[in-house]
């Protein structure tokens, strides 16, 4: 007959909370105790298909999708990845996921946050793309573990998992240049971001480490969504306004949008203008060209967002912490 939990506890002199911390692989016990419990099971002869038909834990994670506008979080296949990667974590940590979407210019903040105050919460990642300081807030006055994906604040003490936004329009602008050795320009959102700010950084640091001056970037504010940016960008065209020889989008959309345009008005891409974007969409592999482009890690971004989040629910951290996570340059034929 297989042991018991409560007797390899007795066995190896630890407390039970202690034997279930090891088997679970949760936090709370070092990694020698861990390996004694899980040989000791083992040799005893533990029924370990007992932790995979482990019930749920009580009480649900929330991922909540803060949404203030229609441009950017319109486009649902980028955060469903990382809902999906937040959906994994959990069900291998055997927790329930409940996601909900708020809309700020719809919705009541004050009446949701009552009701998840009473609700079955035990802790929340919030998407915070849009977000602004004073509605972080209001979340922490929920006094739940939460973790902040996709955006982070400086003077709140929360803890979060972002894009390194700078590193990824540092690595297309400095490809642009030297694919082509011209001055870069900048197809702009005109509707703005604290990602959309950090890659402006990264573009100039490009700029400037090439020996090329900021004040020459061209740079054309488009609507962040693909049919917006075409029109705006064949606006531009039309007027006659001064092109650059090649330039970096904020987002894909944007970038995708721009290509449309500037194709109809007969350039040829890549050889007259060269086009990179920002975020590798699914639809930037199918427009022709395909599009050079910056890939974001989504999936891993979720899961380490729920990592964290549970590491918060089954230990309290005495520090919060910012993880950026890297981003890498996908070569295709725009660029």
């Amino acid at each position: 007959m297989s042991i018991t939990a409560k007797e390899l506890a007795e066995k190896l002199n630890l407390s039970a909370t202690a034997i279930s911390m090891a088997l679970n692989n949760r936090p709370g016990v070092s990694t020698e105790t861990r390996r004694m419990v899980i040989e000791a099971a083992e040799k005893y002869g533990y029924d370990f298909s007992k932790l995979s038909l482990k019930k749920n834990k009580a009480g649900c994670i929330y991922a909540i999708v803060y949404r203030t506008h229609n441009a950017i979080l319109s486009y649902s296949p980028i955060f469903n990845e990382l809902i999906d990667g937040i959906e994994q974590a959990c069900r291998r940590e055997n927790y329930t996921l409940k996601q909900i979407q708020f809309y700020e210019k719809k919705e009541d903040l004050q009446k949701y946050l009552e009701d998840l105050r009473v609700s079955d919460c035990i802790g929340i990642v919030l998407l915070g793309t849009e977000m602004k300081k004073e509605n972080v807030q209001q979340f922490l006055a929920l006094r739940v573990p939460l973790v902040i994906l996709d955006s982070y604040f400086d003077t709140l003490d929360v803890s979060c998992v972002l894009i390194n936004n700078r590193q990824g329009a540092y690595l297309a602008t400095d490809y642009l240049i030297s694919r082509t050795m011209k001055q870069p320009g900048y197809l702009q959102s005109s509707y703005a971001l604290r990602n959309f700010a950090e890659r402006l950084d990264g573009f100039y640091k490009a700029v400037e480490d090439n020996g090329m001056s900021r004040a020459r970037c061209i740079i054309h504010r488009l609507s962040p969504s693909i049919d917006g940016a075409m029109a705006d960008m064949l606006e531009i065209l039309d007027r006659g306004d001064k092109l650059a020889d090649c330039y970096f989008a904020d987002n894909d959309l944007i970038a995708i949008g721009a290509i449309k345009a500037l194709k109809l008005r007969g350039h040829r891409i890549p050889d007259d203008i060269a086009v990179a974007g920002f975020d590798n969409i699914s639809e930037s592999r199918i427009i022709e060209p395909s599009l050079t482009t910056i890939n974001i890690p989504r999936h891993y971004m979720g899961q380490l967002a729920a990592k964290q989040l549970i590491e918060q629910i089954n230990t309290p951290v005495p520090h919060t912490c910012k993880i950026e996570v890297p981003t890498s340059l996908v070569k295709r034929f725009s660029a």
